[in-house]
C-alpha cells in the first residue's frame, strides 16, 4: 500500500505530466489550401487619426497635441469605437465650442482639450482626418476542416497613413474577383485589380496579428484535396509551387524554386524563393500585391504562405512556415 507522503507525491507527478505539455497544439494534421482571392473589412478599436487640416487659417488639432497615429476612443468620457459615435458624441455636447478627447497614443491613454471652430459655411470642424475602418484584397490560405479556422495574407495588415498595425474590433473577410493584374517591375511591385461582393461572406476576422489574419470561417468548406501540414524541418530547397488567382476566381498552381530557409526564425520571413513559371511571370511580372497569403506547396504538404516581395527583385519573394500561421491561429 502506499503512504500517505508517497500518494501525494504520485498525485504532484500526475498533475505535472497533465500540465506541463503547454506547447501542444490542437491543429488538424490536414487541411485545405486556399488561394482564393479575397476581400478583407477591418474595424479597428477606436477611431484613428490619419492626418490634420488647418480651419480658418487655425490647426485645432495641433493646437490640442493631437497626431496622426493617435486613437481616439472617448469624446467627453464617453466611449466611442466609430466615427459614427464620434460625431453623434460631438453633436450631444453640452459645450458646443470645446470638447474633450480620450485618446491613445503609444498605448497610454491621455485627455486634451480641442476648440471647434467654424468655418466659411458656419460649420463646426475638429481640423482632424480620421478613419475607422481599412478594406483591401488578399489570399486565403487555409481552411482547418475541423475547427473551420482560416488564416490569411501571412503578415499583420498596418493602416497605410500612420504606418502602425491595425488594433481590431471585428472584420469579415468576403468574395473577390480579380479583373485585372498591374504587373511587377524592378524596384515597383504591381497589385491585383479586383472586384468586391461585401454580401458573400466568408468569415469574421478575430486576430490580426504579425502571422496573418484570422477568424471562423462560416460559409461551406470547400470540397476540395486537403494537404498535410508541414513542419519547417520537412520544407526543402528547391521545386515547390504556390496556389493563387490572377483572373477571375480560378485558383491556379505556379511553380517557384525555394532559395533559402530560416527553419530557426519565428517570424514571417521563413523561406526565399523565386518565381519559375513563365506564365505567371508574363502575366504578374513577378510578386504583385494582393498575393500574400497565397499557400506554398511542396508535394502534397503544404509548408507555408508568400508574404512579401523582394523590392529590387519582385521576382523573388518571402514567406512564412505554415506552422508559425497555425500556431497563432489558435491563440
Amino acid at each position: 500500500m502506499f503512504n500517505k507522503k508517497k500518494l501525494a507525491m504520485l498525485l504532484l507527478l500526475l498533475l505535472t505530466n497533465i500540465i506541463l505539455p503547454l506547447n501542444v497544439f490542437a491543429y488538424s494534421d490536414y487541411i485545405l489550401a486556399g488561394g482564393q482571392n479575397i476581400g478583407i473589412e477591418l474595424d479597428s478599436k477606436g477611431v484613428i487619426i490619419v492626418g490634420t487640416y488647418e480651419v480658418d487659417n487655425d490647426n485645432p488639432a495641433e493646437d490640442a497635441n493631437l497626431k496622426a497615429g493617435d486613437k481616439i476612443v472617448g469624446i467627453n468620457n464617453q466611449e466611442v469605437s466609430s466615427i459614427t459615435e464620434m460625431i453623434e458624441a460631438i453633436e450631444n455636447s453640452n459645450n458646443n465650442n470645446v470638447i474633450t478627447i480620450n485618446y491613445i497614443r503609444a498605448n497610454e491613454e491621455k485627455t486634451t482639450e480641442l476648440e471647434l471652430i467654424k468655418d466659411k459655411d458656419e460649420i463646426y470642424k475638429t481640423g482632424l482626418y480620421v478613419k475607422d475602418s481599412i478594406s483591401g484584397v488578399g489570399t486565403l490560405t487555409f481552411i482547418d476542416p475541423n475547427t473551420k479556422i482560416y488564416g490569411a495574407l501571412g503578415h499583420e495588415i498596418i493602416e497605410k497613413t500612420t504606418g502602425q498595425k491595425l488594433e481590431i474590433k471585428d472584420g469579415k473577410i468576403y468574395s473577390s474577383t480579380v479583373t485585372s493584374i498591374t504587373p511587377s517591375n524592378e524596384g515597383n511591385p504591381g497589385e491585383k485589380n479586383a472586384r468586391y461582393d461585401t454580401n458573400n461572406i466568408f468569415g469574421n476576422i478575430t486576430e490580426n496579428s504579425t502571422s496573418g489574419i484570422f477568424g471562423n470561417y462560416t460559409s461551406n468548406i470547400p470540397d476540395s484535396k486537403l494537404y498535410k501540414v508541414a513542419k519547417p524541418d520537412e520544407t526543402k530547397l528547391g521545386k515547390a509551387s504556390i496556389l493563387t488567382v490572377t483572373s477571375g476566381e480560378d485558383v491556379k498552381e505556379y511553380e517557384i524554386n525555394i532559395l533559402k530557409i530560416n527553419k530557426n526564425d519565428q517570424g514571417v520571413k521563413n523561406m526565399l524563393f523565386e518565381i519559375t513559371d513563365n506564365e505567371l511571370l508574363k502575366v504578374t511580372g513577378g510578386i504583385v500585391q494582393g498575393m500574400s497569403g497565397s499557400p506554398i506547396i511542396q508535394g502534397d504538404n503544404i509548408i507555408g504562405a508568400v508574404t512579401h516581395v523582394v523590392v529590387d527583385d519582385c521576382t523573388k519573394g518571402y514567406g512564412i512556415f505554415i506552422t508559425n500561421m497555425l500556431e497563432e491561429a489558435e491563440n
